[in-house]
């Protein structure tokens, strides 16, 4: 086999590229406001209707609206929705979103939120929501417009006692355990006054529609944002099991351990006798798993408040899979999905898709597996520059080193186009990586053990940078070979 080329190479780094963008680009909001909904004038028709509330929603009915738009797609799936609902009279809201608008509805409060950790604009806006929702009352209509990152964005402690530092210092702990997103947003739940269905709870009488964007798994549309809407099913025995664990206590601050240590830490909203059976292994639609929504929310009176309440799902991460799948074939790869390892530690899945890679080129010579969703990172230290996508294509160019000669690239990014504390959305490896990293002056192995794979692919010119991209529908993996 001829020695690969640096063109070759580059050219394999912009079809990764462009198959990551072009997906993303197609996750468009307001084609997909346009499958589920429309308005008819005063009537908000759902054009798929699933059985989680009424079919059709009059707007003349109710004497005010209000909106509460939170998460990384905070701004433009309220630009969307004022767009296409014409009625001004009563509306009010809050959108928390990770940047300021340039253009602002004067009929909202815009706050910046935090992300990965909250900031002080996290604290505000959940204060602001609460005290606008708790105004609802039968005649009001609220819209929540909920995307991925709402967690750190949007919160506020049950315990008036803890501060923002004490918050921030609880979602670091958290997110340095390498508990699954699950878990952690379990933790959450229990933690917060707008989250695990406190948020909706504030308006018990309102009709409320939830329009969402989901980060997690369909099976987990509750762990989304923490699911500030929907009824939560975890129970307080869960949270110690988890506590116990990840032995968390002992890296929270004093007022937050001891707030998990009181014998009466309060339930969270939502039927404990059993979870909505979202079984993944069931023939299940985005539909099916809607109703279960509804129906794990009326199992008792306590619920009574989600009832009627409407869940819509826009967008997912399988539209983001579709979308590559479609792109890549177009590009002539034999496409193929393997999501198995959602969830997983990073290390293993890459371990992981690598195996299945190498067995699929065998094979077939043009060939692209695609993964979506989002692996875990276990911090041991204070991590440097990075996030799990750059972890995890640093961890593969160490292994594809072993391959001097074979076209291949793997591209990991992140869907908002932010992977951990930085800019950068994720990374793209070659068997060059880790030979080019060292003719920098890097050395590839410490980088990934002090989580510092960012200042690595910046010099290479590697990193995959989009800016921030107004979604957030998990992470995309391409691992593409191209032996001809």
């Amino acid at each position: 086999m001829t020695p690969v080329s640096d063109s070759t190479l580059e050219t394999l780094h912009t079809t990764a590229t462009d198959i990551f963008t072009g997906a993303v680009a197609a996750c468009n909001i307001a084609s997909a406001f346009d499958r589920r909904l429309r308005f008819d004038g005063n009537v908000l028709h759902r054009l798929l209707p699933d059985g989680s509330g009424p079919p059709t929603i009059d707007l003349s009915e109710y004497k005010r609206i209000f909106v509460i738009a939170l998460g990384k797609a905070a701004g433009p799936m309220l630009e969307v929705l004022l767009d296409r609902m014409k009625r001004r009279q009563g509306l009010r809201g809050i959108c928390c979103w990770n940047q300021l608008p340039k253009a602002r509805n004067w009929r909202f409060r815009y706050f910046e939120g935090g992300h990965p950790l909250p900031n002080e604009d996290t604290f505000a806006a959940a204060r602001a929501a609460l005290a606008l929702v708790r105004k609802a009352k039968k005649d009001t209509l609220v819209f929540f417009l909920i995307s991925g990152g709402g967690s750190a964005m949007f919160d506020l402690p049950l315990d008036p006692q803890i501060t923002l530092d004490d918050t921030i210092a609880f979602h670091q702990a958290l997110l340095a355990s390498g508990a699954p997103i699950s878990e952690i947003n379990t933790l959450r739940k229990h933690f917060s006054g707008v989250k695990g269905g406190r948020l909706a709870m504030a308006a018990p009488e309102a009709m409320k529609v939830s329009l969402l964007l989901p980060d997690v798994p369909l099976r987990s549309l509750d762990a989304l944002s923490s699911g500030p809407t929907s009824p939560d099913h975890s129970t307080v025995t869960e949270v110690r099991e988890l506590l116990a664990r990840y032995n968390l206590p002992a890296h929270f601050p004093p007022t937050v351990r001891a707030f998990f240590e009181r014998e009466d830490l309060p339930e969270s909203p939502g039927s404990k006798a059993r979870r909505p059976a979202f079984l993944p292994k069931l023939p299940w639609t985005e539909a099916v798993l809607a109703r279960r929504v509804t129906a794990a929310a009326a199992m008792n009176d306590e619920e009574a408040t989600f009832r009627d309440s409407v869940f819509e799902i826009l967008l997912s991460s399988h539209d983001l899979m579709e979308n590559a799948r479609t792109l890549a074939q177009k590009a002539g790869f034999h496409a193929v999905v393997d999501n198995s390892c959602d969830d997983w530690d990073y290390a293993a899945a890459a371990r992981y898709l690598l195996e299945r890679f190498h067995a699929l080129r065998a094979v077939h010579e043009h060939v692209c597996l695609i993964s979506v969703g989002e692996v875990t990172v276990m911090l041991n230290r204070t991590p440097g520059a990075g996030g799990r996508n750059q972890q995890f294509a640093l961890a593969c160019a160490l292994e594809l080193q072993k391959y001097p000669n074979a076209r291949l690239t793997v591209l990991s990014a992140g869907s908002d186009g932010i992977d951990g504390n930085t800019r950068s959305a994720g990374a793209i490896a070659d068997p060059t990586t880790v030979a080019r990293a060292r003719a920098f002056g890097f050395d590839p192995e410490q980088s990934l053990a002090e989580f510092n794979a960012c200042p690595l692919f910046t010099a290479l010119g590697d990193s995959v940078v989009t800016g921030p991209t107004g979604q957030n529908l998990r992470d995309l993996r391409l691992l593409i070979a191209d032996q001809a």
